[in-house]
């Protein structure tokens, strides 16, 4: 597709919702290894969540969409997950204010929103190992591509290439934030579930709307 409108953004909740169901107990062995073993239980409720919301009372506009996306998570999401996702979305709708279409560029600036929030919220730095190692690369991937007037398929295809690179150097990587954090030197050597669960979002956006 040419744009994402507002049909797209609730066809890529969806999906979301899907996909982490799909995900539900990689996820959780992710996170069985170095934390909490609930990662992928509360990302399938959370996006179920957002479903059931936003067909019980359909959003107006794309930026509706999104917060209700947004309070659903808060809501339903435990641990560090429901806050960070909900303030990925809360932000990514700020990024939508107004606007009926996105195009590449107004994609990338969507992702970029949603990170900026999450790395103001959690404080993780590139290298922390977690989510922030999916994002960030996946954003500046995205924003390479649509600088260089890339389309919609080659901005999103560049950010989910770069997010899949960005989880899988979370295996070498000692985590410095979070219950992994504990662990120490054991950390080293598992893919962070957050990180995973993020490479799992960017690339289902590119999934629904390369395919629309």
């Amino acid at each position: 597709m040419e744009t994402v409108d507002r049909e797209g953004l609730l066809a890529w909740l969806r999906e979301l919702h899907r996909v982490y169901a799909e995900n539900r107990e990689a996820l959780t062995e992710l996170d069985a290894a170095i934390g909490d073993a609930d990662h992928g239980i509360n990302m399938d409720r959370g996006f179920a969540a957002v479903v059931e919301a936003i067909e019980k009372s359909p959003p107006a506009d794309m930026a509706a969409v999104l917060r209700t996306a947004a309070m659903a998570l808060i809501k339903t999401v435990g641990g560090a997950s429901g806050p960070l996702y909900g303030t990925f979305f809360l932000r990514a709708a700020g990024a939508c204010a107004g606007k009926t279409q996105l195009a590449a560029n107004d994609v990338a600036a969507l992702f970029d929103a949603g990170t900026r929030g999450v790395v103001d919220r959690g404080k993780a730095r590139a290298g922390d190992k977690t989510m922030v190692d999916v994002l960030l690369p996946a954003v500046a991937a995205m924003q390479r591509a649509a600088a260089g007037n890339g389309d919609m398929r080659a901005v999103l295809s560049a950010g989910a290439a770069a997010a899949e690179e960005g989880m899988r150097s979370t295996v070498d990587m000692l985590a410095r934030k979070g219950r992994a954090s504990y662990l120490g030197e054991r950390s080293i050597g598992h893919q962070d579930p957050g990180a995973t669960s993020a490479f799992l979002m960017i690339r289902a956006a590119a999934d629904t709307w390369n395919r629309e």
